[in-house]
């Protein structure tokens, strides 16, 4: 007979082999704690398990037309902490825009409303890093239309020699629907950036698991003073030496703090959206950043 001692540790064991064996399901949302990693302390992280705005504390939002004529104005309204994820919506709306000027040449003034409503939130001011690891996990809408990206940029000097890092992007590429591992610093032109750029069409994810698009995947950086490295789900896609990526003073934009981006934009490289009434969506399941101890 087993006595009570005996008992507890056969079930210990057994409840812990169990817990082991489940699986991460990549359909929904894990709620689990952020993993150990050896040689890294967890610096900050949000799970975005508390439903309402993101963290007033870590995240701000862009607002109106910002960037590359895209076609959506960026409000808080469409970011929102639902059910475990961070979903930011790309909404078919008109919005009126209160710095209208017909007359202008400029693209953000010149129309009079935006068709499409989107979010943006940054960590500017609020958090930043030198280095480390950084985990997001996501699951993108590959529609026509839509332009995710998770990407990082310096705290000091304007773009592009702050420097760039966008640990994901999915737009069209010659209509094509593509994932991108893209890293960006200066030239001597002002606002010319040289990219070092790696691209995986879409089609190679679905081929080997035609449910790619309804799954949450991984996106990891690993960053440190001598090179940039960029995951999909485990896959190195982009390896960046840091001596190559100069500005043209000399100055090197990744051997500073970056602060990080999420956004949804509409358009642009993302391609013109079908006539639909559903949104465009973007869930982040969290964002985690290690540093080595």
């Amino acid at each position: 007979m087993y006595n009570g001692k005996q008992f507890a540790i056969i079930f210990f064991v057994l409840a812990s082999k169990a817990v082991i064996a489940q699986k991460t399901d990549f359909y929904k949302p894990d709620f689990g704690a952020p993993k150990a990693i050896p040689g890294y302390t967890l610096a900050w992280n949000d799970e975005f398990n508390t439903n309402g705005k993101p963290d007033e504390t870590s995240w701000k939002y862009e607002k109106g037309f910002v960037r590359n004529q895209e076609l959506q104005w960026y409000q808080q309204d469409n970011a929102n902490c639902i059910n475990g994820v961070l979903l930011i919506e790309g909404r078919r709306e008109k919005i009126k825009n209160p710095a209208y000027n017909a007359g202008s040449l400029n693209w953000k003034l010149n129309r009079e409303y935006s068709r499409f409503t989107s979010a943006s939130i940054q960590t500017k001011g609020l958090k930043q890093w030198k280095y480390g690891r950084f985990e997001i996990r996501a699951r993108i809408d590959t529609s026509l239309g839509s332009w995710p990206a998770i990407w990082t940029l310096g705290i000091n000097g304007s773009w592009p020699s702050n420097g760039e890092i966008d640990i994901m992007e999915f737009y069209r590429v010659k209509d094509e629907p593509t994932i991108l591992a893209n890293v960006a610093w200066g030239t001597s032109r002002p606002y010319v950036a040289r990219w070092h750029t790696e691209t995986r069409p879409l089609l190679n994810f679905i081929r080997d698991d035609p449910d790619w698009v309804k799954k949450f995947h991984t996106w990891r950086m690993d960053w440190s003073k001598e090179s940039i490295n960029l995951y999909l789900d485990n896959q190195l896609l982009n390896t960046t030496v840091l001596d190559t990526t100069l500005n043209a003073d000399n100055s090197n934009p990744f051997l500073q703090p970056h602060f990080l981006l999420l956004n949804l934009a509409i358009g642009g490289n993302g391609g013109e959206p079908r006539e639909t009434g559903s949104p465009i969506t973007y869930e982040v399941d969290y964002v985690r950043v290690y540093q080595k101890k």
